[in-house]
């Protein structure tokens, strides 16, 4: 039997490099935009209270949950009611009909009213630390779009596993998208501080 908490506490496998950074104590905030459909209570649940629990609340301007046409009745008065209890301000937006993801994003950024706007899947874990970096970022240079290091929860467990800093997102002839080792001109570039963004990289969705 898997007993499922709606958060635990567990700490992302950083390099040393990143726990000795600092950022500013002046960044943007962000809205942050989860879009769903018939998603499991625990996942999105538990997306949403990573989000709270390991974010700089003066970092978060909202959570805006996109209903993309769900059929589950949880989903609909239930969830309105027990968004409300939470710390930060939740948002709900239903879709009238079912529109598909890219279309439901697009709804959610524009009733966002934060500096940025940050994309999470329904079924993810943010880990501490995770917001900083990004949105230093995007600080230094507004025209940056930014995705973080993505690590795997199994699908059979939800054991959390560390992903690896060396591979980045592309897509190759056909169109798909793999998982490629970072080249060495970026390895260069980056003279050997892992730290560093890698740059060209596209997130799986």
């Amino acid at each position: 039997m898997l007993i499922f908490y709606l958060f635990r506490i567990f700490y992302g496998k950083n390099s040393l490099g990143c726990k000795t950074k600092v950022y500013p104590d002046e960044l943007p905030n962000t809205s942050v935009v989860i879009v769903f459909h018939n998603e499991a209570w625990s996942t999105l649940l538990r997306t949403v209270y990573s989000v709270i629990n390991r974010s700089p609340h003066y970092l978060l301007s909202e959570v805006i949950l996109v209903d993309d046409a769900s059929e589950r009745d949880f989903l609909k008065l239930t969830l309105e009611n027990y968004v409300k209890t939470l710390e930060v301000p939740v948002k709900i937006i239903r879709m009238e009909e079912r529109s598909g993801l890219i279309r439901a994003r697009l709804r959610g950024a524009a009733a966002s009213k934060g500096q940025v706007i940050t994309f999470l899947d329904a079924h993810c874990e943010c880990t501490l630390g995770w917001l900083e970096p990004l949105l230093a970022r995007i600080k230094e240079d507004r025209k940056t779009v930014v995705c973080p290091i993505i690590d795997v929860i199994s699908d059979d467990t939800f054991e959390y596993m560390a992903g690896s800093d060396m591979t980045y997102g592309g897509f190759n002839w056909k169109l798909n998208f793999r998982w490629y080792p970072v080249p060495q001109r970026e390895m260069d570039r980056r003279k050997g501080d892992r730290t560093l963004p890698v740059r060209l990289c596209q997130v799986n969705n």
